[in-house]
């Protein structure tokens, strides 16, 4: 038995839910309410660390780097979660945002909670990921202490890449040994040790901020609008056309008309409608603009 788990924060004992076996359901679902207004307050106190990592972060993906996340366990399955929604979302080139679990696609649908232990599948993922100097790795661990994600950080470390840990408690063997460490502490959970609770509801939040700011930071949002998402299923498509009503001030049929003639692509149509230019003429404005399109619309302007 690991009697260092003692000390974990995520470790300890609530004594507000002592009793939560014998309470009401409805009594149950306001402890479990109560403990998790308490992520929140507990992410803010990270904001300056999440801050610097995002500009970092945007700086290496900028330059062609890819950003990786990696863990095991809940976290793994939420860094998989944050990274294959930004295709979608932000139109992001497949591989530049990636989530890597500890035993692989298996253990995002079932538990393989003893992987965690090994150090060497941790080396090994990196090592069968190519990672680089132009990379960002992101280790995920709520206690900050996971062999595997330790490893990974470790190796990703040795090949010069920027490392970020994400953990739930202070002054863990994670944070000591990353470039940014974003520390979390939500302290104990309501079923104690279930750190799926409010552990990974603060590193889901980290996640979104970090892939959030990141995206603002490259262009792909414009004002508050995700003007490079990819319109391929019908719900995405009829955003997409309204985005485009929106930012261009045009109606259904011309949105959806400049969409058709930009090939799918939001920033293209919305350059036509804004400028007056071709398609071709708006993609290639862009490309000169690394994609930003406030800057294609300020250089117009001039």
């Amino acid at each position: 038995m690991d009697e260092k788990m003692d000390l974990l924060s995520t470790e300890q004992n609530n004594s507000d839910t002592l009793q939560i076996d014998r309470s009401s359901t409805l009594e149950m679902m306001e402890l479990i309410n109560r403990a998790d207004q308490t992520v929140p307050m507990a992410v803010s106190c990270a904001v300056p660390r999440i801050a610097e990592a995002v500009d970092r972060i945007a700086e290496r993906l900028g330059e062609g780097g890819r950003l990786l996340y990696i863990g095991a366990g809940t976290s793994g399955r939420l860094g998989v979660l944050d990274a294959s929604e930004c295709v979608p979302t932000y139109g992001t080139p497949p591989g530049m945002v990636a989530g890597i679990i500890a035993g692989g696609e298996q253990a995002l649908v079932e538990s393989i909670e003893g992987i965690e232990d090994s150090e060497e599948d941790g080396v090994s993922d990196i090592v069968r990921n190519r990672v680089c100097a132009k990379d960002v790795v992101v280790g995920i661990a709520a206690s900050g202490r996971t062999p595997y994600v330790l490893a990974a950080i470790r190796e990703a470390l040795a090949r010069g890449a920027l490392t970020v840990g994400i953990c739930n408690t202070a002054d863990s063997k994670l944070s000591q040994i990353v470039d940014i460490p974003i520390e979390v502490v939500t302290g104990a959970e309501v079923v104690m040790g279930s750190t799926r609770m409010k552990a990974g509801t603060a590193q889901k939040l980290v996640l979104n901020m970090l892939s959030t700011g990141t995206m603002i930071k490259l262009g792909r949002v414009y004002q508050n609008y995700m003007v490079d998402l990819l319109a391929n299923n019908q719900k995405l498509q009829a955003r997409a056309v309204r985005i485009i009503r929106l930012i261009a001030g045009v109606e259904q049929a011309a949105a959806e008309h400049a969409l058709e003639e930009a090939n799918g692509q939001v920033k293209v149509a919305i350059l036509t409608l804004l400028t007056g230019m071709e398609a071709k003429e708006a993609g290639a404005a862009l490309s000169r603009h690394r994609g930003v399109l406030r800057a294609v619309l300020e250089s117009a302007q001039k």
